[in-house]
């Protein structure tokens, strides 16, 4: 996994889904076209930080990657739901049947919420949402919905082990973003990548490397969306994983 991260070239596949958000980037004229979303991830990010007064189990970006076996075998159970609203089985789910989940899971959000978080997942824009678009777009929703500061709040995603696996992601992110602006830099990353120790540093070009990565629309910053994205990508969950097929 180390490796994974270590080598000065991007993975191919990161580059696809490099190549896939640039496209939809250009295609709707503006970067900031998911401003209002971001900005909602970032307030609760803040927040979240305050909260934990600095506390974190990760020591190290290598603290970060030894959970990635983890992290991939309790996303993977996400398969269930994604194939349970999959109604046509084409791989996809489209807006219909997202609301649908949604409704079903009781997860309430406003109607420009639900289309915003669809949008911003659906990176190829192909007006459905993939199994790794999907992870992504539960962790946002789980960010948005089950952070709240109400003690009495109850659970929405019936699943105490995806539960922690999200709680243990946004940590991973927070752990990364040093100054609490709900949003990495570069400087952020430089100083993970460095944490080791003296001689385990990363070379300057890999860190930038690596960045690059992560920072899709090329404004400096990586958002939690954008870092999900690459995440999933590092942990080696694709869109069209494991996808029996129906009535074999």
């Amino acid at each position: 996994m180390k490796d994974s991260l270590g080598t000065s070239q991007p993975c191919p596949s990161l580059k696809s889904l490099t190549s896939k958000l640039g496209g939809m980037l250009h295609r709707c004229g503006s970067p900031n076209k998911y401003k209002r979303l971001d900005a909602k991830l970032e307030k609760k990010l803040i927040e979240l930080k305050r909260s934990s007064s600095g506390k974190t189990n990760f020591k190290s970006m290598n603290s970060i990657i030894m959970r990635f076996p983890q992290f991939k075998e309790e996303l993977k159970h996400i398969r269930g739901v994604f194939e349970q609203y999959d109604e046509d089985a084409n791989g996809n789910i489209d807006m219909k049947e997202l609301k649908k989940c949604l409704q079903n899971l009781q997860l309430n959000l406003k109607e420009e919420e639900v289309e915003d978080l669809f949008h911003s997942c659906d990176i190829d824009q192909s007006e459905g949402i993939q199994f790794n678009e999907f992870i992504v777009l539960l962790c946002l929703i789980y960010l948005l919905v089950e952070h709240s500061s109400s003690p009495l709040r109850t659970s929405k995603m019936g699943s105490p082990e995806l539960e922690a696996t999200f709680d243990t992601i946004i940590k991973a992110f927070l752990f990364l973003d040093k100054n609490g602006a709900g949003k990495l830099n570069k400087k952020d990353m430089i100083k993970a990548l460095n944490e080791d120790s003296p001689w385990e540093k990363s070379p300057t070009h890999i860190t930038r490397s690596r960045f690059k990565e992560m920072d899709w629309d090329r404004n400096g910053k990586v958002s939690f969306r954008e870092f999900l994205f690459s995440l999933i990508d590092w942990i080696g969950i694709d869109a069209d994983e494991e996808i029996p097929v129906k009535g074999s």
